[in-house]
Formats: C-alpha cells, sequence, structure tokens
C-alpha cells in the first residue's frame, strides 16, 4: 500500500506541473453578479445588462462580450435588480418567458448568476412555441434535437471510458468526471499558455491524458487489484480521489469561466430548419468518428477482442493466455484519452471551468446505466438518449429542470429492465 502511496503522489504531482504554468488563472475574489446569453448555442455579443439595488439606485450598466458573458461587482451584499435590454439582442430574438428583470440576491464573498434564456421570436401570426403548436414548434423542436444529438454524443464518448472501465474491472469510478475536466484543462494550457493553435493543443492533451490514464492504473489501481482491494472499497476512494483533483484544478485553473484561443464565437450557419456555428458541426462529426473506430477496434482487432474477453470473465481470460493487466491498462489509457476528447469537445459548446466534469457525470452515469453497464455500444445508446431527451424536453419544462427529465426516464427504463437496453441480465447482482 505503501507503494501505491508514493506512487499516486508522483501521479498527482506530474498533473499539477502539466497544469501550472502561463495558463494558470488564480480564483479571484468575487461579490457580484455574473451570467451567460446564448441563443441556439451561440454566445450573445453585445447585450446590455443594467444593475440597480433594490430601491432602484444605479450601480453599473455593461454589456456581454464575445463568449457571451458579462459580470458586474457590488460593494455590498443584498438584493439588486437586473434587467437585459432587449434592444439589444440580435433581431428575431427574445427571453423566454417575456421577462426581462430578475432580482437575484448577492451574498457576501460570492457572485450569484443571474440566467437569462433567450429563444427565436415567432413570426407575426405563427403560434409561439410554448403554444404547442405552429411552425415555430417544429423549428425549435429540431434545433433542440440537434443540440440533443450533440450532447449525446458528447456524453457518449465519456461514458465509453467509463463503460469500458466499469467492464474489464468492474470499477465504478466516480474521478471520471475529473478526467473530463483534465483534458479540457491541459487543451487549455497548451492552446492559450503556450500559444499553441486549438486543433495540436487538443491533439496533445489527449496523447498526455492518454499516458495519464495508463499511468492511474499502472502506479496505483493496479496496485490496489494486486492487494486484492474490494470493487466497494475502490469506488468510495475514486470519491475521494474526484473531490481532490477538482480542488487540486481549482487551485491551478481558478474558479473563473475560460475559453479557448479559437473557436469560440462563430456565425451560425443555416441546415434547414437548423441554425449552429460549423464548429459544432466538425465537433459531431469528429465524435461519431471516434465511436465508430472505438467500436470497430472492439469488434475486429485483436486486442478489442481480448477486452471483451476480460470484460465476461477474467480469470477465464488469463487462463486461456490473455494478459488481463495489460488488457486493463489499455483499456485505462483508452478511456483517459477518449474522456479528454469528451472535455475538450465539451469545452468548445460551453466555456471551461474545474467542475465542468462533475457537472455532467450524473448524464454520463445516467448513459452508461440506462445503455448497460460494462457494455459500450449500450453506453453510446443511453448517451444519446439522454442527450436527446435534456434537450427536447425544454419545450414544456423550464431548462433548469431539464435533467431532472432525463433522471425520471432513466428510473423507468431501469424498472421494467434492470440491466439497461442493451446489458445481459445475469451483469445485474
Amino acid at each position: 500500500m505503501r507503494r501505491a502511496v508514493i506512487a499516486f503522489t508522483a501521479f498527482l504531482g506530474g498533473l499539477i506541473f502539466l497544469l501550472a504554468g502561463p495558463a494558470h488563472a488564480g480564483p479571484a475574489d468575487c461579490q457580484g453578479l455574473k451570467g451567460t446569453l446564448k441563443l441556439q448555442g451561440q454566445p450573445v455579443n453585445g447585450a446590455k445588462i443594467s444593475v440597480t439595488t433594490e430601491s432602484g439606485q444605479p450601480v453599473k450598466e455593461v454589456t456581454s462580450n464575445a463568449q457571451g458573458t458579462w459580470d458586474v461587482q457590488v460593494d455590498k451584499p443584498g438584493k439588486y435588480k437586473v434587467t437585459l435590454d432587449v434592444g439589444s439582442l440580435p433581431q428575431n430574438s427574445e427571453v423566454r418567458g417575456g421577462t426581462n428583470v430578475r432580482t437575484p440576491t448577492v451574498y457576501e464573498g460570492n457572485c450569484s448568476t443571474v440566467l437569462f434564456a433567450l429563444q427565436p421570436k415567432a413570426a407575426p401570426g405563427q403560434a409561439q412555441p410554448e403554444e404547442g403548436g405552429g411552425s415555430s414548434f417544429w423549428t425549435r423542436a429540431a434545433q433542440l434535437t440537434f443540440e440533443g444529438l450533440n450532447l449525446g454524443l458528447i456524453i457518449a464518448l465519456a461514458a465509453l471510458g467509463l463503460s469500458l472501465i466499469y467492464g474489464t474491472t468492474g470499477l465504478t469510478n466516480f474521478a471520471h468526471g475529473e478526467l473530463v475536466t483534465l483534458g479540457a484543462l491541459l487543451a487549455y494550457a497548451f492552446n492559450v499558455g503556450t500559444g499553441l493553435h486549438l486543433i495540436p493543443a487538443a491533439v496533445i492533451a489527449v496523447i498526455v491524458a492518454g499516458g495519464l490514464g495508463y499511468l492511474q492504473d499502472r502506479l496505483f489501481w493496479g496496485q490496489l487489484r494486486k492487494r486484492g482491494t474490494g470493487t466497494i472499497a475502490m469506488m468510495i476512494i475514486s470519491i475521494g480521489v474526484a473531490i481532490f483533483l477538482r480542488y487540486v484544478f481549482l487551485i491551478m485553473f481558478g474558479g473563473e469561466n475560460e475559453s479557448y484561443a479559437q473557436y469560440t464565437a462563430q456565425p451560425g450557419i443555416e441546415v434547414g430548419p437548423i441554425s449552429a456555428a460549423p464548429k459544432n458541426f466538425v465537433a459531431m462529426g469528429i465524435e461519431l468518428s471516434v465511436l465508430i473506430i472505438v467500436g470497430i477496434a472492439l469488434l475486429r482487432t485483436r486486442t478489442g477482442k481480448a477486452a471483451r474477453a476480460v470484460a465476461d470473465n477474467p480469470a477465464l481470460a488469463a487462463s486461456s493466455g490473455i494478459n488481463v493487466d495489460r488488457v486493463i491498462r489499455i483499456i485505462w489509457t483508452m478511456g483517459g484519452a477518449i474522456a479528454a476528447l469528451a472535455g475538450i469537445m465539451l469545452g468548445l459548446s460551453q466555456n471551461l471551468k474545474y467542475t465542468m466534469g462533475q457537472d455532467i457525470l450524473l448524464l454520463i452515469f445516467a448513459g452508461v446505466t440506462l445503455g448497460g453497464l460494462g457494455t459500450a455500444f449500450g453506453a453510446l445508446v443511453g448517451s444519446l438518449v439522454v442527450g436527446l431527451f435534456i434537450q427536447v424536453s425544454t419545450l414544456w419544462v423550464p431548462p433548469e429542470l431539464k435533467s431532472v427529465g432525463a433522471l425520471a426516464v432513466l428510473i423507468i427504463v431501469l424498472l421494467v429492465r434492470p440491466q439497461g437496453i442493451l446489458g445481459r441480465r445475469e451483469r445485474v447482482g
């Protein structure tokens, strides 16, 4: 155990070294209001936001930047009035619900997030989406379906690695969300910190994250397995690792939202009823390609067949001459690299922050469990279902509650089919 602790400490030291440097943005004191304005997934630049005290005394007026973000620092905690100037919004857009005023409370030493959900404005004579009819409803439904597929593919990338690791080791890794964050932050460090273009920075980040995934199993998880540590104990350890890494990211990266140097704000292009930035189409192509390549590798290559054999029965696979430890380390390497790619793709669609992996971890588990624990193709199917349901459900429920519906679907499906969509009954229990 002492060797495992020393090895894991060395691994963390290397991780801190990678994240430290010019890209560091230490945590800043914050007491005020902030928010992000997006229309159909794209940041809204130049929107005017005015902040006043509860009594009406002006505090400050700001405009959103190219990333759609804005913030106002205040001297005293208390209740404030935030007004969004609808005249400064893009044409044919409006605030969902029609209310452009928010009255948040600022607490001492904290920043409160103010939400303004924007949507396309229906043409005269057309029914609003909330009314459940008209062509604008179907246009919005098509847009949300596209966004759901995009989100589902990102979740599928992250869920694929988690599912493969569970299938070969039985470990439910709660630190997998931090592997997603790690990929995004490594790409940011190489991109902003060293001045590399995002594409080579992303490639390097994926390679480094894959190497770190290998080292995790070689120096830490593999040592715990050799000592006969049970899967429940390892799961609890993974929770501790997740919390520890999360605060390492906070210390090294900071608590503020950041963005990559390239592809942050692109004009949208129209494809039928769908409007999206070119980066979204390219990202979806990359995600689909990676998922197809990994699927073919699992079915056709010797390593893929060996991984499936280890997942089915490790003892029988070992007796057949398969090097189980070697296969598991390959899976950890692949899982770390794919999770890093998922983090980079997630960072392209939203701002970077140290909790971005934690924020989607529950959705990753939902996708894996819904598709079937330990099955790579089940993770893909389950993740697509989760992503689609989350986005499309906002046709009827507030965006703040969209994840609740996906988890409700998960519960219902598991009540009917406990092993998941593509899982096998004998895997449960």
